[in-house]
């Protein structure tokens, strides 16, 4: 017997408004929404899903799991997410040819260079 991947799931101080930011970064679109969790998809039928739920305490730490996007170009990409409110993090990553960001809550992810053919 095998699991299917159904969603991860994002603790946020205001799930409605990051779960929009993140359709908006992934192309994703909000397919459910309730006082308890708003959920995005690429489309309402495909998996897996990201589900924003409330918290009231603040982000402290360093995420231990966090998402990795490679769009067709990282430098336009890194512009476009940090003109969405995103902004650059160091997590001691040093000099690596990724970009480290973290969304309007402070949940760090890495936007990757473009793949070598």
């Amino acid at each position: 017997m095998t699991s299917v991947w159904e969603n991860l799931t994002v603790d946020a101080r205001d799930p409605a408004r990051l779960a929009r930011w993140w359709a908006e970064a992934l192309g994703y679109q909000v397919v459910t929404e309730t006082s308890d969790e708003v959920e995005i998809r690429q489309s309402a039928d495909r998996l897996p899903g990201l589900v924003f739920v409330p918290v009231t305490d603040v982000k402290e730490r360093k995420n231990r799991l966090h998402l990795d996007l490679r769009p067709t170009n990282q430098e336009a990409e890194v512009e476009r997410l940090v003109d969405m409110g995103a902004r650059h993090v160091d997590i001691g990553q040093g000099d690596v040819e990724w970009t480290v960001l973290a969304d309007p809550e402070g949940n760090e992810f890495c936007v990757l260079r473009e793949r070598e053919e």
